[in-house]
């Protein structure tokens, strides 16, 4: 343990608790971060963890000990095919709460019939007549999200069923302005590469592996106790103090490991690329993945979940000062 004191009782966050599974495998994103653009942009986008890899590239950072020194580092493929937008999304305060509220959704007139298998009913009679009330009650809006859909049939997995989320319409724009960019591309596909660029940090949530139930030395890292103990090892060697006599949440136990909700903060894009790229090298099927067929993003280190689980990416919430260009990118592992 170095310098630290001998007492470790174990290697888990309490701030984690409770340690269950996700209510769902799309993760819904609460927060979003403030742009300092003059237009109206998506502020996040979402793809299919495809797998890693490794990536040499140049250092570019003038405060980094290896500025303009080859780097290897480990990467994660993100395919990213582009999102249909199904519908926009107004939100107003609701004065008895406090707090957001949908005030109306209005849904695209055309909607594609693999959109049917995750939503049945939708109710596209009346998109011009919520698209009105929207208009005419700007004044109580403050807040445009759209409802994107993936499209799982574009990536290389096989899978039928798209993903239904929202993404919050950001920049420092007047609320009519997000209205009319929500308007235009309302029933269209947005490509990855009009939200993010090589170079911009993005923060990741996504749910992590599960590993079902768990000992308490798998799952919070405690010590096994010595050989001769007596009835078993793998157990914390005391449940608490005979007063108070019960066993405080902070004891490491048994319980659900994996398949939780995680956010990783402030990733670097390394590059965005497609599939039709001459410079693009993944093109080596991915293990328990596939071929990517679309889009990818070369994302710096690992992110949550297995292969093929939904990534949820948004621009990051917590912006460094002095923003680097994009690395320069000398070597990219063919596949892992």
């Amino acid at each position: 343990m170095g310098a630290r004191k001998k007492h470790a009782p174990k290697r888990g966050s309490l701030a984690f608790l409770p340690k269950k599974r996700a209510k769902s495998i799309v993760p819904t994103i609460k927060t979003w971060p403030e742009l300092e653009v003059n237009r109206p942009v998506l502020l996040g986008f979402a793809g299919y963890k495809a797998g890693m890899t490794g990536v040499v590239y140049i250092e570019n950072n003038p405060n980094s000990p290896d500025y303009g020194k080859e780097i290897y580092t480990a990467a994660t493929v993100v395919e990213t095919p582009p999102i249909f937008v199904l519908g926009i999304v107004a939100y107003h305060v609701l004065e008895e709460k406090n707090a957001l509220g949908t005030f109306c959704t209005a849904y695209a007139k055309d909607v594609p019939d693999f959109i049917k298998r995750r939503i049945v009913t939708i109710s596209t009679k009346t998109s011009e007549e919520n698209l009105k009330r929207i208009e005419e009650n700007l004044d109580e809006v403050v807040k445009f999200r759209i409802l994107a859909a993936m499209q799982p049939h574009l990536a290389g997995i096989h899978k039928k069923t798209p993903e239904v989320f929202e993404l919050e319409i950001g920049g420092k724009v007047s609320i009519e302005e997000k209205f009319e960019y929500a308007k235009s591309i309302l029933g269209k596909t947005v490509k990855v590469s009009e939200v993010f660029k090589p170079g911009d940090l993005i923060d990741v949530i996504a749910v992590t592996k599960g590993k079902g139930f768990q000992g308490p030395v798998k799952r919070w890292g405690i010590k096994t106790l010595p050989p001769k103990s007596r009835k078993c090892k793998r157990k914390p060697g005391a449940l608490g103090p005979w007063t108070p006599s019960a066993v405080m949440y902070t004891v490491p136990g048994a319980g659900q490991l994996g398949f939780h909700r995680r956010t990783i903060y402030r990733i670097k894009i390394l590059d965005v690329k497609t599939v039709e790229d001459k410079k693009a090298v993944l093109n080596v099927p991915f293990h328990k993945y596939g071929v990517l067929k679309n889009s990818y993003l070369i994302l710096m280190g690992s992110v949550p979940g297995p292969a093929k689980r939904i990534i949820l990416m948004r621009h990051t919430i917590r912006p460094i000062k002095v923003a680097t260009p994009p690395p320069e990118i000398i070597y990219v592992q063919r596949g892992v």
